[in-house]
């Protein structure tokens, strides 16, 4: 069965997808740790991010920095975190958080509900700010 990245870049559930290039995607994590967390997800469905073609998990790596210093631009933290933790899906992924401590990558702080209202305006200011950087692979 697909997993729910899968399932969310093909189209089959919805998802606030704000990059998409031939190897990853984009989206905003549903339940955030921090206001503009994201999740950078290989295209293939592979588990584990030490199994994933080299030249994926490059590209990956390199759209997290894109994205970390789009969400230091567009939201201010004193940091942007990065975290492959790799439980909660099985489907490699990383974790990109704006943060102002290590306190906010703790994963029991999530926000099981999130405003979908604010989620979309996050989505906005992150695809503003890509774009004004030149970046075309934003959705």
């Amino acid at each position: 069965m697909a997993s729910i990245f899968t399932r969310i870049i093909q189209g089959e559930i919805p998802g606030r997808i704000i990059w998409r290039d031939a190897h990853c995607v984009v989206m905003l994590d549903i339940r955030p740790l921090r206001r503009g967390h994201v999740l950078v997800v290989p295209v293939d469905e592979v588990d584990r991010w030490t199994d994933l073609a080299e030249e994926t998990a490059g590209r990956c790596f390199h759209v997290a920095h894109v994205l970390g210093r789009a969400q230091q631009e567009a939201f201010g933290p004193v940091r942007v975190g990065l975290m492959v933790a790799g439980f909660e899906v099985p489907h490699a992924h990383i974790h990109v958080v704006p943060i102002d401590s290590m306190a906010d990558l703790n994963f029991s702080n999530a926000d099981p509900d999130a405003d979908p209202a604010d989620l979309d305006l996050v989505a906005d200011a992150l695809r503003a700010t890509l774009r004004s950087h030149g970046h075309d692979s934003v959705t």
